[in-house]
Formats: C-alpha cells, sequence, structure tokens
C-alpha cells in the first residue's frame, strides 16, 4: 500500500486517540467498552492528556486519499507519573496501531522507522514500549530490534536504539 508518512500535529489528537483505543483494545473478535469510557480510565486517560507538551511525537501514515491509516507516538515519563512500558525518565514510550483493516500489510513497520528516525534526529538514543506476549505486534517489535528488558505477567516491557 503506497502511503504518506508525515510527522503529526495537534490537530491529530482525536486520531491519536481512536488509534489508543485500538491499541489497548487488539483482540480480534472482542468489543471493548466504548471508547469515550475506555479512554477515561486513568492508565489510558494519562497517555495522551496535555498532548503537545515538551517532547511529545508522533507520525501518522495516510492512504493515497489523505485518510489516516495508522500511528506511532512517543512521550517522556518521569520516576513519579509514568506508563506501563516505562524505563526511565530519558527514554520516552511508544504507542502505535494501525486501522483495523490495515494491520499486516507492512504499515507497522513503516511508522515504527519512522518515529525511531525522527527520534534519533531529536537525540534519542532509544524508546521502549509495552505489549502483551499474546499480542502479534510483538513480532514487529522484534523485528524492529525491540529487546525484552523486563517480563511481569503477560506484558513485556521492550527497548530499542533509535539508531539502529
Amino acid at each position: 500500500m503506497e502511503l504518506t508518512l508525515r510527522e503529526g500535529t495537534i490537530r491529530d489528537l482525536p486520531f491519536l486517540r481512536e488509534m489508543l483505543f485500538q491499541a489497548a483494545f487488539w483482540r480480534p473478535g472482542t468489543l471493548g467498552p466504548p471508547m469515550d469510557q475506555a479512554l477515561s480510565r486513568p492508565d489510558l486517560a494519562k497517555l495522551l492528556e496535555s498532548w503537545g507538551r515538551n517532547g511529545d511525537a508522533s507520525v501518522i501514515a495516510e492512504s493515497p486519499v489523505n485518510q489516516s491509516v495508522g500511528a506511532a507516538w512517543y512521550r517522556f515519563w518521569s520516576d513519579r507519573e509514568h506508563s506501563y512500558g516505562y524505563v526511565g525518565a530519558d527514554t520516552p514510550e511508544l504507542g502505535i496501531a494501525v486501522v483495523t483493516g490495515l494491520r499486516g500489510k507492512g504499515i507497522g513497520g513503516q511508522l515504527l522507522r519512522a518515529l525511531k528516525k525522527l527520534a534519533a534526529d531529536r537525540g534519542i538514543e532509544s524508546l521502549s514500549l509495552s505489549v502483551e506476549q499474546d499480542n502479534p505486534a510483538r513480532v514487529l517489535y522484534l523485528r524492529h530490534g525491540f529487546e525484552p528488558v523486563e517480563i511481569a505477567g503477560n506484558s513485556w516491557t521492550m527497548i530499542a536504539r533509535t539508531a539502529s
């Protein structure tokens, strides 16, 4: 699929919210709660709260008709306030999702490469993430240089250098 990748802006926040919802409720055939209800959970709400603060960054994949089809983003956290894939204040945690009908077509890989390049260009040495072990995206992350650094229950915390 021919795509255009571009750096996201604050105008992409509604799409990032949709992608966060899809990333959180990824299991095929399983209905999650309504999006607004789901994204009001404190562990999910904070992931995009006040989006656009210093250090927040995103990449948006668009189809030839300028329809957003996927997004990857990162955000810095602190020891006091962080998410599941946190490894340290100098390593932002990423989120990524592709619209349901287009998964498995290479869009996620393009987004990961673009986000890693954006981070590297900004002097960021590594990115982290959290993924459930049974999530098929885990294979994508391994293919793109992410390595597990912690396993807790069914989730892996993974890290990758941006220059790889």
